[in-house]
C-alpha cells in the first residue's frame, strides 16, 4: 500500500505558500507597499475633495497650501509605492516559481521512466510550463491584494468613523460584501470551470504534441482529418471552459460595481442628513463621500483575483500530483559503498508488477549475470524482458524475491552508484537536438576526442562520421531526425560503450530496423561485447549461437535455459520462435560446429 506523506495531505495552495517562508520579509514589504499604495489613492481622492470643496468657499491661498502639497505628494508616492509593490511581489512569485520548477524537474528525473507510465508527454509539458506559470497568481493576486485591502480598507473606515460613525458602518458593511461575499460568489462560479479548463488545456497540449510528432504518419495513412477534428474538439472544450471563467470575472466585476454604488449612495444620504442636522460640515461631507468611493479601490481587484485563484488551485493540484507521485525506487538511508567491478548480479524469485491490481510482470524470475559472461533474455512481446532491464538499472524495485549485486542487496546501494556499474542501451534511446559529439559525450562529458573515436569505431560508426562534411560537429536534428534508424542505434551503442559499465544491458538494440540492418548491428554487438559481462534483451534470435546462455521468458517466468544449440533441439517456446523467425528469414543459421 502506498504511504501518503503528511505534506501531501495538505491543500495545494497552502503548500505553495509554505514555499515562500524564506521570503516572508519580501512578501511583507509587498503587502505594506500595496496597502500604502491603496491608502495613498484613497487619501488622494479624499484630499482632492477637500481641496475642491474648500476652494469653493473662496478662502485665502494660504489655507489651501497644505492640501495642494499633499495632493502632489500623494500622487508621486502612489506611483513609487506601486512600483515597489509590483517589484517585490513578482520577485517573490518568480523565486517560488523557480523553486517549483526545480522540484518538478527533480521529481521527474526520479520518477522516469517507470513512474511516468500514467502521464503523457503533452500533459507533463502543460504541468511544467502553463500550470507552473499560473501559480504565480497565488502571491501576486492571492496574498498581496487581500492583505493590502484589509489594511487600507480598515484605515479608510477609521478615517470615515472620525467624520461620521454611521457612514463608517455603512462603508465597512459595503467593503465586507465587496471584498468577501462577491469574491466568494466568483469562486463558486469559477471553481468547476477552472478545474475543467486546466484539464482541457492538458488534453489540448497532449493532442497538439501527438499530432506534430506523428504528422508524417497521419498524412501517410489518411488520418490527418481525424487528428484535426480531435484538436478542434479539444480546443472547443478549452474555449467553453475559458468562457465560463470569463463569466465568473464579469459577474464579480458587475456585483462589485453594484455594491460600490449602493454603499456610496448610503454614505451620501447619511452625510446629507448629518449636514442638515448640523452634525457635519459641507466640506467634511464631500471628503466623506469621496473617501468612501475611493475605499472600494482596495477591494475592486478581489473578485477577479478570487476567480483566478480558482484556476490557480487546479493548476497547483496538478503540479502536486507530480510532486506527490510515489517513487518507483527507494533510496537507502545509509547506502553501501559503491560497488567495484567486476560485478556479479543474481536474481532469485523476483516478482514485479506496476500496480496493486496489475498482473505480475515478473513472477519468480531467477537469473545469474557473472563476470565475462553474455546472457541473452528472449521471449515474446509483453513477456517482461524490459522489466528486467528496468529492475537492474534501478528504475523500479522488486516487490518479491531478491536482487543482489556482488552478494549484497541491490536496493542497499545508491541508485547513481548502481548505474555507474550497470548501464547500457535502452529500447528507445533518446537523441538530443545537438551534434554527434555532444550526443556521444552525454555518456562521459570529459571524454577526449580519442576516446570518442574509439567508442564510435567499436560501434562501426567512425568511418561514416569522418565522411560527413562537418564530422563530429554534424547536427542530428530533433530526436535524431537526420539519422537513419541504424545510425541512431549505433550512436546509442557507442554511447553505452563510452560509459563502459561493468554490466552492459542492451534492451532490444535492433528494434525497428530492417532484417539486413538487424543482422549487421547484432554481429557488431556480439563482436564488441566479447569478454564483457552483457545482458542482451531481444526478441530477435539472430546470432544468439554466440552467447553463453539463453534464458527464455514467457508471461513473467523463465521457461527455458540453455545454449542456442540445446534449445533448438528441445521442444519448447524457443524452438517455436526459432522456426517462426527462420521461416520469415530473420534468423541466422545454426552454428556449423
Amino acid at each position: 500500500m502506498t504511504v501518503v506523506p503528511p505534506a501531501a495531505r495538505r491543500a495545494p495552495l497552502p503548500r505553495l505558500l509554505a514555499l515562500a517562508r524564506p521570503l516572508r520579509a519580501r512578501l511583507l514589504v509587498a503587502v505594506l507597499a500595496g496597502a500604502a499604495t491603496t491608502a495613498a489613492g484613497i487619501a488622494l481622492l479624499g484630499v482632492s475633495g477637500f481641496l475642491i470643496a474648500r476652494a469653493a468657499e473662496h478662502p485665502s491661498v494660504t489655507a489651501l497650501t497644505i492640501a495642494v502639497v499633499a495632493v502632489r505628494a500623494l500622487g508621486v508616492s502612489r506611483g513609487v509605492l506601486r512600483y515597489v509593490e509590483r517589484l517585490t511581489s513578482h520577485d517573490v512569485a518568480f523565486r517560488v516559481l523557480g523553486d517549483v520548477r526545480v522540484r518538478v524537474y527533480r521529481t521527474l528525473a526520479r520518477l522516469a521512466p517507470a513512474g511516468l507510465r500514467e502521464l503523457r508527454s503533452g500533459d507533463l509539458l502543460t504541468r511544467l510550463v502553463s500550470d507552473v506559470d499560473t501559480v504565480q497568481d497565488v502571491f501576486v493576486r492571492g496574498v498581496v491584494p487581500p492583505a493590502a485591502a484589509a489594511l487600507a480598507g480598515g484605515a479608510a473606515v477609521g478615517a470615515c468613523a472620525f467624520l461620521l460613525a454611521p457612514a463608517a458602518g455603512a462603508l465597512a458593511a459595503g467593503l465586507l460584501v465587496a471584498g468577501v461575499l462577491v469574491p466568494l460568489c466568483s469562486v463558486l462560479v469559477a471553481r468547476r470551470a477552472a478545474h475543467r479548463a486546466a484539464a482541457a488545456r492538458g488534453r489540448l497540449t497532449t493532442r497538439v504534441v501527438d499530432a506534430l510528432s506523428g504528422a508524417p504518419d497521419l498524412i501517410a495513412f489518411g488520418a490527418r482529418d481525424r487528428a484535426i477534428a480531435s484538436l478542434t474538439a479539444a480546443d472547443r472544450e478549452l474555449t467553453r471552459q475559458t468562457r465560463r471563467n470569463a463569466f465568473a470575472l464579469a459577474l464579480g466585476a458587475g456585483l462589485g460595481t453594484a455594491v460600490t454604488g449602493l454603499t456610496v449612495w448610503a454614505v451620501l444620504l447619511l452625510g446629507v442628513a448629518a449636514v442638515e442636522d448640523g452634525d457635519l460640515g459641507r466640506v467634511p461631507s464631500a471628503v466623506l463621500v469621496l473617501t468612501a468611493l475611493a475605499a472600494f479601490e482596495a477591494v475592486a481587484p478581489l473578485p477577479a483575483a478570487a476567480a483566478r485563484l480558482a484556476e490557480t488551485g487546479s493548476s497547483a493540484r496538478r503540479i502536486m500530483g507530480v510532486l506527490d507521485a510515489p517513487d518507483p525506487v527507494r533510496e537507502p538511508s545509509r547506502p553501501l559503498p559503491p560497488p567495484e567491478p567486476p560485478v556479479t548480479v543474481r536474481l532469485r524469485g523476483v516478482r514485479v508488477r506496476y500496480g496493486p491490481d496489475d498482473p505480475w510482470a515478473l513472477d519468480g524470475v531467477d537469473l545469474d549475470l557473472e563476470p565475462g559472461r553474455r546472457v541473452a533474455l528472449v521471449g515474446p512481446s509483453g513477456a517482461g524482458k524490459s522489466t528486467v532491464a528496468a529492475l537492474l538499472l534501478r528504475f523500479l524495485d522488486a516487490q518479491g524475491g531478491h536482487v543482489t549485486l556482488n552478494g549484497r542487496d541491490l536496493a542497499a546501494y545508491a541508485t547513481d552508484d548502481v548505474r555507474r556499474v550497470i548501464g547500457g542501451c535502452p529500447q528507445h534511446p533518446h537523441v538530443f537536438d545537438s551534434t554527434l559529439r555532444e550526443n556521444l559525450r552525454l555518456a562521459r562529458p570529459g571524454a577526449s576526442d580519442g576516446e570518442l573515436d574509439a567508442a564510435a569505431g567499436a560501434a562501426r560508426l567512425l568511418p561514416w562520421i569522418r565522411s560527413l562534411p562537418q564530422g563530429w560537429d554534424t547536427p542530428v536534428g530533433v530526436h535524431g531526425a537526420r539519422l537513419s534508424g541504424g545510425e541512431r542505434q549505433r550512436l546509442a551503442l557507442a554511447r553505452a560503450l563510452l560509459a563502459d559499465p561493468a554490466l552492459l544491458v542492451l534492451d532490444e538494440p535492433t528494434a525497428h530496423l530492417d532484417p539486413a540492418a538487424r543482422a549487421a548491428l547484432t554481429a557488431d554487438l556480439l563482436r564488441v561485447t566479447r569478454g564483457r559481462t552483457t545482458l542482451l534483451i531481444t526478441h530477435d534470435l539472430t546470432g544468439l549461437d554466440a552467447v553463453d546462455e539463453i534464458a527464455v521468458l514467457d508471461r513473467g517466468r523463465i521457461v527455458q535455459r540453455g545454449t542456442h544449440r540445446d534449445l533448438v533441439r528441445r521442444d519448447g517456446l524457443y524452438r517455436r520462435m526459432w522456426a517462426r523467425s527462420d521461416a520469415e528469414g530473420q534468423s541466422s543459421p545454426p552454428p556449423s560446429s
